[in-house]
């Protein structure tokens, strides 16, 4: 039987107090509650269709990776067991279970954290442009889909659902966020990135890149939101990998490159996604959770 797709969710006893492109977030007192729903951003656009189980795989993605990465930084996790959670919750146990983290409460800081091992996607067209990625110059002669020497850290703004994250410099970040701040961002981005990459690579998995958010909570800079999930990363198959071309994907890259053969300019309203590309991405993110975590979804 098709599983129920999550759309949206709407816990009355509970206080909503974030809608965002996919997580829905709710005040637990202590505690934050986050439930990934089904829903899928492309280009920033929230798509009105949702694709089957993806909520599950990001939270249960995000709890394999909270777990390979907590000697690097701590993160927010309490619990994804719902019988843990406050009584509040119990009511709305069969949406919860397998889609929502008990979380820390962190202030956010304010930047995305962009960490890219190869050259693709918007960095190739940049670099095609002017032979730099989000204003690094980069030596003559890389191919698409190249790895770099050394990882990329290229930070953005954060932007609220429906308007585009900007790409800044790691100069301009530090203005905003501070510069002992921006530079221990940086490097845990990057020291997260290296270890996700070796894991991955391991299990038959290219890591292109990745986006990582941080928070601070009692006095200290913490790992937060989703990390490392078909949703926030490029995810390639190792097997069929070759510099010099596009790579084919585990990814919501799937559904960006079918919106690209469409007459969208990438605003809302979002164009109607067919059954198939539905169908093929839960399938692309089920098949990427298995391999990565080598359990069964």
């Amino acid at each position: 039987m098709q599983p129920a797709i999550v759309l949206t969710t709407d816990f009355n006893d509970l206080k909503l107090v974030n809608r965002g492109k996919v997580r829905d977030i709710y005040d637990m007192g202590d505690s934050l509650l986050m439930v990934s729903t089904d829903r899928l951003s492309a280009f920033d656009v929230v798509m009105n269709e949702g694709i089957p189980e993806k909520g599950r795989v990001l939270t249960r993605m995000t709890e394999f990776w909270l777990g390979q990465l907590r000697d690097i930084v701590p993160n927010h996790l309490i619990t994804c067991d719902v019988n843990e959670y406050p009584a509040a919750c119990r009511p709305y146990s069969d949406v919860l279970a397998g889609r929502s983290m008990l979380v820390k409460k962190a202030k956010p800081v304010m930047a995305e954290c962009i960490v890219r091992g190869y050259i693709t996607g918007s960095g190739w067209s940049d670099y095609k442009k002017n032979g730099a990625v989000c204003g690094i110059a980069l030596p003559a002669g890389l191919r698409e889909s190249e790895a770099f020497p050394e990882p990329l850290f290229t930070p953005s703004t954060k932007a609220e659902a429906g308007v585009h994250d900007e790409n800044i410099s790691f100069e301009q970040m530090c203005r905003v966020v501070g510069a002992d701040t921006g530079t221990r961002i940086r490097d845990l981005t990057v020291a997260i990135y290296r270890r996700a990459r070796d894991i991955a690579l391991a299990r038959g998995i290219i890591i292109a890149d990745t986006k990582l958010e941080f928070g601070v909570c009692g006095g200290q800079i913490i790992l937060i939101d989703e990390v490392l999930t078909p949703d926030s990363s490029r995810f390639w198959p190792r097997d069929d990998y070759a510099p010099g071309r596009g790579q084919k994907s585990f990814d919501k890259q799937f559904v960006r490159d079918y919106l690209t053969t469409l007459d969208w300019d990438k605003k809302p309203p979002a164009p109607t996604l067919p059954a198939d590309i539905i169908a093929k991405t839960a399938a692309k993110y089920i098949e990427a959770y298995e391999r990565l975590t080598g359990n069964k979804f």
